[in-house]
């Protein structure tokens, strides 16, 4: 399908020549509802993003939806070994932008992980996950409201296409030997000849395509400073090339838009010129202790995959947990945002669990595509219904005097308060 064309009354999304999304007024949207509780909580996110829409543009604009299959769907329509069909992923690819549920990668479909294929299959290679507190959201620190920050996590390489071998087998023996070998001309220790062996791929492409979405970013959405997360402490060829790169690629592509940490002080006596963001990088470890002793001095975090990994759930549970927390993966000229748990199967069709990461999702997609309107509508009435204390178990069972309410049923307040006062 070409790119503008019309299918089901809803045409396909163009795009810029700096690749950036030109939204018609009734863009056919992919969506994939998912597993476990995933129709659950696509029900009430589809109900939520069509009144915004409604409410925001008057029947001017709307999505038209169309669902597309992986996982146990998939293989229930098209067979066994189709858990990711070819036409799902032409689908995506020929609009650009899509939201899915979580899923649950099914016997016999050839992947290890059906999000991860997505991911690595249409080429997204940033996860990004915004980071920011919904006012009465129960958290476990105690300024939850200072934590505002945007993780872009590197999405194709380091352990998500790392290659390990078990301990004791004949291909991790051969490559301990060659790396002893190696490790004996470099005088240094050997590694015992029964341990388990991985590698993980770090490049300079990958790096530095990632760095450079994270730097648009904060340049668009005027941030202060852009921090690299490594370990190249320890790991100086792969988590210390990242950093290299990171800063590499600032200076090379965004020279008359940022400076780093050591320039803001030799140059500037700390003080941030305005049009400037500022390029950083701490330890992995270290890291963690910032987000929780000064949150308020990171904006965005650009990371290997592991690292992300772990800051972004650490940085969501400090204002709440994964049921609030959105998520995207984005490549170029294609956007795939998701809820950030999982399936949750023992929840599944009991109309309980908390819709809000799936719909938290949908704001951001409403965001990337240029809708602010109903955007700012949703995450409005969800902070009024959370006010309200009407909020599903999760949330009610750590708030005094609430009023527990359904999965559906929180999507129905939220609708009722995105035309309230």
């Amino acid at each position: 399908m070409t790119q503008g064309s019309k299918q089901g009354g809803g045409e396909s999304i163009r795009w810029d020549p700096q690749d950036q999304p030109m939204v018609p007024d009734h863009p056919l949207l992919p969506y994939i509802e998912g597993d476990g509780i995933g129709p659950d909580i696509w029900a009430v996110t589809q109900a939520v993003l069509d009144a915004a829409i409604d409410q925001a543009y008057q029947g001017k604009r709307a999505i038209v939806w169309k669902e597309v299959l992986v996982g146990k769907k998939a293989q229930k329509a098209y067979g066994k070994e189709h858990a990711l069909p070819q036409e799902t992923l032409d689908t995506i690819l020929g609009n650009g932008i899509a939201i899915k549920g979580p899923l649950t990668t099914p016997v016999g479909g050839g992947f290890r992980s059906l999000n991860v294929a997505l991911r690595q299959v249409l080429d997204l290679y940033a996860c990004v996950r915004p980071v920011r507190y919904i006012s009465g959201v129960p958290a476990p620190v105690t300024h939850p409201e200072r934590v505002d920050v945007v993780i872009f996590r590197e999405n194709t390489e380091d352990v998500y296409s790392g290659v390990e071998w078990p301990a004791g087998s004949s291909e991790a023996k051969e490559i301990i030997e060659l790396v002893n070998r190696r490790v004996k001309e470099a005088q240094g220790r050997p590694i015992a000849l029964e341990s388990a062996v991985g590698i993980k791929p770090m490049s300079r492409h990958n790096t530095q395509r990632l760095v450079s979405m994270a730097i648009e970013y904060a340049i668009a959405h005027r941030k202060e400073s852009v921090t690299l997360v490594h370990k190249g402490n320890i790991m100086k060829y792969t988590e210390g090339a990242f950093r290299d790169w990171g800063y590499q690629v600032a200076a090379a592509s965004f020279p008359d838009a940022t400076l780093t940490e050591t320039e803001l002080y030799e140059h500037f006596d700390g003080v941030r010129p305005p049009d400037r963001v500022v390029i950083k990088d701490r330890i992995a470890d270290a890291m963690f202790q910032q987000l929780l002793l000064r949150p308020e001095e990171y904006d965005i975090l650009a990371t290997p995959n592991l690292n992300g990994d772990y800051l972004s759930d650490a940085a969501a549970a400090q204002v709440g947990g994964l049921g609030m927390a959105p998520g995207a993966n984005i490549g170029k000229r294609c956007a795939l945002f998701e809820a950030t748990h999982g399936t949750a199967p023992k929840y599944a069709g009991l109309d309980k669990v908390n819709p809000g990461s799936l719909i938290l999702s949908g704001v951001e997609m409403l965001r990337f595509m240029g809708w602010h309107e109903p955007a700012d509508l949703i995450r409005s009435a969800m902070e009024k219904t959370i006010g309200q204390k009407t909020v599903t178990y999760d949330l009610a069972r750590q708030m005094e005097g609430a009023k527990k309410v359904s999965c559906s049923g929180f999507g129905k307040h939220i609708i009722q308060n995105l035309s309230a006062p």
